[in-house]
């Protein structure tokens, strides 16, 4: 699976600490620590009819990330929604649309790691596109990577941050072996989550999702968690395995670009009998009920 290139994106504009600039035009200083180091945290929105679904805990999980990295300054909820706004208003955008939230340390005085050297406060970077959900409906295929997800012993998945080369990394197994994505386990050989999403298993009727260890605590994670228990499905967190996922009926991967896609081989097996389940056109059905009902309002 290779995102496409989509026309109406050629001339986006992109808003960087409250400039709004052509794509081709912005620029992030060579000072600034998402580039120095990576330092900074990251938020994936989607816009539906005018609305963000679960703007608010998005916005909170980028505040307790910056909070976790000790950001001396982080813009509050209202500042940032309004920048959200100017953004979209430029680009003319009212649905189908993703936006990527970047907010870094900031520039810095002079090159270096200290935090101490940032002083102009952080950096504020908004990317709306075009972008419809990127997965094949019709199925995933993956295949297990050799690079684990680490847990809070080494770098807590917690904090949603910029540094993503074990993601990376994972994606490029994954494109050699003509897979659309690679499953990453966590030190203790249990499956975390893919390169980009959260996954689930259904058996038998019964859902279940690797526990939030070694992986971010995902919102459309927790929004299908929500609709689960809304409508009497039964949902459980736990340790699994390899060996759970290739005895699985069904599989399927949750994030907010790809909203809900149904993963049909693991490692060259089919998953069930290799076609989108059924449990997964429900929940699919239930969160695009959801995401229609529910949002902020920004256009």
């Amino acid at each position: 699976m290779k995102q496409q290139f989509h026309e109406q994106n050629r001339d986006l504009k992109v808003n960087i600490n409250g400039r709004i600039s052509h794509r081709d035009e912005a620029g992030i200083s060579p000072f600034d620590s998402v580039v120095q180091g990576g330092d900074a945290v990251w938020e994936g929105l989607r816009l539906y009819g005018g609305k963000i679904f679960k703007l608010h805990e998005h916005l909170d999980r980028l505040r307790d990330s910056a909070l976790a990295l000790a950001f001396a300054e982080i813009p509050t909820h209202a500042a940032i929604i309004e920048e959200i706004k100017r953004t979209l208003a430029a680009n003319g955008m009212t649905d189908g649309v993703h936006i990527r939230l970047t907010l870094t340390r900031g520039v810095k005085l002079t090159s270096g790691m200290d935090p101490r050297l940032n002083t102009s406060g952080p950096t504020l970077i908004i990317l709306a596109e075009f972008k419809p959900p990127v997965y094949d409906k019709s199925g995933l295929t993956l295949i297990t990577s050799s690079v684990r997800r680490s847990g809070p012993e080494t770098l807590d998945p917690k904090i949603h941050h910029n540094n993503l080369l074990t993601s990376i990394l994972a994606k490029i197994e994954a494109n050699h072996a003509g897979a659309d994505d690679a499953l990453m386990l966590d030190g203790r050989g249990f499956v975390a989550e893919t390169n980009a999403t959260h996954v689930f298993l259904v058996r038998q009727g019964r859902i279940q999702t690797p526990r939030a260890v070694a992986c971010p605590e995902g919102i459309t994670r927790e929004t299908v968690l929500e609709l689960c228990a809304a409508n009497q499905i039964s949902c459980a967190e736990a340790d699994l395995s390899l060996t759970e996922f290739y005895r699985a009926d069904e599989m399927f991967c949750s994030g907010t670009m790809g909203e809900l896609a149904a993963v049909v081989q693991l490692d060259g097996r089919p998953i069930g009998d290799g076609t989108a389940g059924p449990m997964t056109a429900r929940l699919s059905e239930l969160f695009a009920q959801r995401t229609a009902a529910e949002g902020v309002q920004v256009v």
